[in-house]
This record gives C-alpha cells, structure tokens and sequence, in this order.
C-alpha cells in the first residue's frame, strides 16, 4: 500500500480541514493510504513540555512516519507570509533524514490556510516547499488543467493548494478550494504510486 503523509499544523482548524479533504483525494487513488499527523504547539516558555499524544486529532508526526512514507504533503498556516514556527520547528529535527537523503527522490506538496485573501498564500508555500527541496524530494503543484484554477475567487494557487479563511477564521473552504485540495491529495498519491512502482 502506498502511504501518503499529511502532515500539518492548524490552530484554529482551517489548515486541519484543508488537511482532511487532501487525505479523501489521496484515499480515492487505487492503492493509496493517506496517513494524518501534525505537530505540537511550540511554547514561548522553553521549559513546557507538550503531552507525548494529542488531547484530540491525529497523533504527532515522528521520523518514523517521514521514513515510512512514499510522499508528503506538508501544510501550515500562513504566519506574516510565511510558515507557522511549530511546523518548522518539526522540520527542523529532521536532520537526519536529511544526512541520510531518506526522503529525495519522493514526491512532495504543500498547502495553507490565510486569514485574508492577499495574506502571504504563495510565499507560505514557498516557505514550505523550502525545506522539501533541501531534502531532494520532488515538488508537485496543482496544474492549470484544473480548472478550479481559473474560476477560483478565494484561495487556490499552482504552487499548492490554499483557503482564504477570514480574519475570525468562519469562511468554509469553498467549492473550489475543496476540489483543489482533493486535486492535489490525488496527483501526489498518483506520483507517489508511479514512482514507487519504477525500478
């Protein structure tokens, strides 16, 4: 079965949903598995320490779940244009992997969430895809063969999926977010599927 990884951090869930629909696209995609983790908040206070599981969601991503995965679709909010510290501070132990080039060659996405429509979209998905691409893992957008692209009015980009949430966080991902986020769950799993099956 090949596994795809979401993994993401949300705060106040917009980034979470985004993360469910790109797992349906993944799911819909004949030997396919997606797998749901995020990361812990990152305290100010350097001396809290997060409980090892989650009161609710998806358990906390490990290296364990990047070695185990044949692809990887990475999502954040957008922080003043860029990734939210917990996900980079996640992506910040995975040294080793990148030592040993564990993740390069797989196929990589990226999405986010924004709080006003011109927030950051496209430069919070550079910021993700960053890290990826120090990895060596392969990038994938979201072509402009889907037409969502096109009538999008809210979020939506070739570099990845995206959802114009709102100041208060009450806009629901519209129709053309949701299918882009099932676009894009769907094209990595494809990739992921062909490459694994590639000598």
């Amino acid at each position: 079965m090949i596994q795809v990884l979401v993994l993401y951090y949300s705060r106040r869930g917009s980034v979470r949903r985004m993360a469910e629909l790109i797992a349906r696209g993944v799911e819909g995609v004949e030997g396919c598995m997606s797998v749901l983790r995020t990361v812990p908040e990152v305290s100010p206070t350097t001396e809290a320490v997060a409980p090892p599981v989650p009161d609710s969601g998806p358990p906390y991503a490990t290296l364990d779940d990047l070695r185990a995965c044949h692809g990887l679709i990475l999502g954040s909010p957008t922080r003043f244009g860029h990734m939210a510290t917990p996900i980079k501070h996640f992506l910040d132990t995975t040294t080793p992997l990148w030592l040993t080039g564990t993740l390069a060659g797989r196929p990589g996405a990226v999405f986010t969430s924004t709080g006003t429509l011109h927030g950051g979209q496209e430069a919070t998905l550079l910021s993700l895809a960053l890290p990826l691409w120090h990895h060596g893992m392969l990038l994938v957008g979201i072509p402009y063969t889907e037409p969502e692209l096109t009538t999008t009015a809210a979020g939506g980009t070739p570099y990845g999926a995206s959802h114009h949430a709102g100041p208060q966080d009450d806009r629901p991902v519209s129709a053309d977010e949701r299918a882009l986020c099932l676009a894009l769950g769907a094209r990595v799993a494809r990739i992921s599927r062909a490459l694994a099956a590639s000598p």
